[in-house]
């Protein structure tokens, strides 16, 4: 007899596991925990009176997505500071299969950028709750380049310190886990250096270093670039730029925001053609907008105006993006040569062992966190289970 207190998804149709696919396999979880992969065979005496999903032979079970770059959405942004704005994201990321997340902050005041780390402190701390899981923070600026600023409010961008770091890093009880910053700013290596050996996922972004620079990071300890192709320099002839870094250098993951605005289609595909599904990191950089009609909003004090799926400041610059991580998943399966066993690479696998989390998110298998979505014949999220509980039912 199975404990009441566990979770069935049964009659799944193809369930990705890191070994393969299973087909009519069925999935049990115990307080938050995945504790069994049965087979069709397998699970047939099963004997069960707890909660129940019957996927009914028609649905595949995913890892759940982690999103590693995510502003906000639905009304609210992490730069609010406040624990409705977390508790919001929480509750509706898992409506476009986002089991976890990293609240990413933005260029803005010392006192701004506190603030919103000490809120993600103050909630992790409290332990887990119900929705997608708040797995720490994405650090993104003040420490980049001026003229790829983007959407960066230029007044408040500094060059790297590593003792404003270390005091915001307090601020967040340890829970800043990535930075993007620009590292020909760092003239020692020092900053990078340091932020590395911490175990923080350094990522170069917002930044105009050459092939050269990304290079000579990479040996620092950068090991990722943020949002691919979006505010750095792209691909020339005579120095292929950060863009062409993220082609040769093997030790580089990178960001991509598949929303064919910010990367159009064909880009998208000679970025999976060159870098492979084994390097890609799917993020939304979604901002305030997410999940609602066109009009103007705010992004780090700065208004942005969000029309026929575009946000963008006064300037014309993008400014986040209104993504869901649902649609970026379908956008990336129109390429060619994308399965769905590359998507579990590029949204489960790849952004949590970017960030540290790879022993307990991140694939389905026995002992790791029960964080589940699971799509219908049209890609649509049915269900999200996140650590065991549901999150999400269509159409509920």
């Amino acid at each position: 007899m199975v404990e009441q207190s566990t979770l069935l998804i049964k009659n799944i149709q193809e369930a990705y596991l890191p070994e393969g696919v299973i087909k009519n396999a069925s999935v049990i979880s115990e307080n938050g925990k995945i504790t069994h992969i049965l087979t069709q065979e397998e699970a047939a005496d099963l004997d069960f009176t707890g909660k129940v999903i019957d996927a009914e032979h028609k649905l595949k079970l995913l890892p759940g997505f982690i999103d590693g770059h995510i502003h906000g959405g639905y009304g609210v942004d992490v730069m609010d500071a406040t624990p409705e704005a977390l508790k919001t994201l929480a509750e509706k990321l898992p409506s476009e299969g986002t089991t976890s997340y990293l609240a990413t902050t933005i260029t803005q005041s010392d006192e701004e950028i506190s603030n919103a780390l000490k809120n993600v402190a103050a909630c992790t701390a409290e332990g887990n709750k119900p929705g997608a899981d708040l797995v720490g923070v994405h650090l993104e600026g003040p420490f980049v380049e001026v003229s790829k600023a983007g959407a960066q409010p230029k007044q408040y961008i500094t060059e790297p310190d590593l003792a404003k770091f270390l005091t915001w890093q307090d601020d967040a009880n340890g829970q800043i886990r990535t930075i993007t910053m620009a590292p020909e700013h760092d003239k020692t290596g020092e900053f990078i250096e340091t932020l590395n050996q911490s175990g923080v996922n350094v990522s170069a972004g917002h930044t105009d270093a050459s092939f050269q620079q990304i290079k000579d990071a990479t040996k620092l300890g950068v090991r990722q670039l943020t949002h691919l192709c979006n505010a750095m320099n792209g691909i020339h002839h005579r120095d292929i730029g950060a863009v062409g870094a993220s082609f040769q250098l093997e030790d580089l993951r990178a960001e991509l925001i598949s929303d064919g605005i910010h990367v159009v289609p064909e880009m998208l595909q000679l970025i999976f053609d060159n870098i492979g599904s084994d390097r890609i990191i799917m993020i939304t950089d979604a901002m305030r907008a997410k999940g609602l009609d066109d009009g103007e909003y705010e992004l780090g004090g700065q208004p942005v105006f969000v029309e026929n799926g575009e946000a963008t400041l006064e300037n014309g610059s993008l400014a986040g993006s209104i993504l869901k991580m649902i649609d970026a998943v379908k956008m990336m399966l129109q390429l060619d040569g994308v399965t769905l066993q590359e998507i579990v690479k590029m949204t489960a696998v790849n952004p949590a062992k970017q960030v540290g989390i790879f022993n307990r998110k991140g694939s389905v298998e026995v002992g790791k966190d029960a964080d589940f979505v699971l799509l219908d014949e049209e890609m649509g999220v049915a269900y999200t289970v996140c650590r065991g509980e549901l999150a999400y039912q269509e159409g509920k």
